[in-house]
């Protein structure tokens, strides 16, 4: 029997990438998954408006008998598609809406942990002060959404990933509080259909070409669904508010003297 036997799970975008990697990892290790996508999976809503993400917090809910032992927000866009607003949308209040929507199901439940998906890109720009953060940061969709509305497409991806890093921290003694391990996983150029389009986009495309990677290559989503099951299971059981980096060096090459 695996760590995860007879787990209750919920992993939103289970469909594709880093999230189907997880969504098999944790049931090679015996977990009961609920998928949450907008296709192929249990519960099949929109994360990119506050209704669909009301309607997949009531469904998991539903699908589980109110009660979560692990969850997992992997739901996500690139920068590459030209609505800024709804790489916002679902990368950031997505995200956090099916967090804070459904810590009370993990409450009280031994061990429970969640674990957001976020990118090594989040400390690409220097983000730390920008509106559109602060408004990510203080709830305000609307205001965040015209504030994105006409950046470039990278900005729009990183600066959403940069918020919910933060979202994540902000969150650590809450959450450890009520007795939920809360963690965030930052992945680098790792290959799924994400990466695909960002990689045929006439302007990330050479950004991302040009990304120094000491180990010499990209992540495959299986390498990167072993450090969530990790983060997830009980060997990281004092592991609470970081953000791991899985990214074969990047970060490390890119700034050396921070960590």
């Amino acid at each position: 029997m695996g760590a995860m036997s007879g787990l209750r799970v919920a992993i939103t975008g289970s469909a594709s990438g880093i999230g189907a990697a997880i969504r098999r990892r944790l049931e090679e290790e015996g977990a009961r998954v609920t998928g949450v996508d907008l296709r192929d999976a249990e519960v099949e809503a929109d994360l990119a408006t506050p209704e669909g993400r009301a309607a997949a917090v009531e469904a998991v809910r539903s699908h589980c008998g109110g009660v979560l032992d692990r969850l997992v927000v992997a739901a996500g866009v690139g920068g590459h598609l030209e609505d800024r607003a709804l790489v916002a949308s679902v990368n950031f209040f997505g995200a956090v809406a099916l967090l804070d929507g459904l810590r009370d199901a993990l409450a009280g439940r031994p061990a429970a942990a969640a674990l957001a998906v976020c990118s090594n890109s989040a400390r690409f720009l220097p983000v730390d002060e920008h509106p559109f953060v602060a408004a990510c940061l203080a709830g305000d969709e609307p205001l965040a959404r015209k504030l994105v509305a006409d950046e470039a497409g990278f900005f729009a991806y990183i600066a959403s990933k940069h918020a919910l890093s933060r979202a994540v921290r902000h969150r650590a003694r809450e959450w450890g509080a009520a007795g939920i391990r809360l963690n965030g996983i930052a992945p680098g150029a790792t290959e799924t259909p994400l990466l695909d389009a960002t990689a045929r986009d006439p302007v990330l495309g050479p950004g991302l070409e040009a990304l120094e990677i000491p180990l010499g290559r990209r992540a495959v989503p299986e390498e990167i669904a072993r450090v969530a099951g990790f983060l997830l299971g009980p060997d990281a059981g004092y592991v609470h508010g970081s953000i791991w980096y899985v990214d074969g060096g990047n970060d490390a090459a890119a700034f050396p003297d921070r960590f």
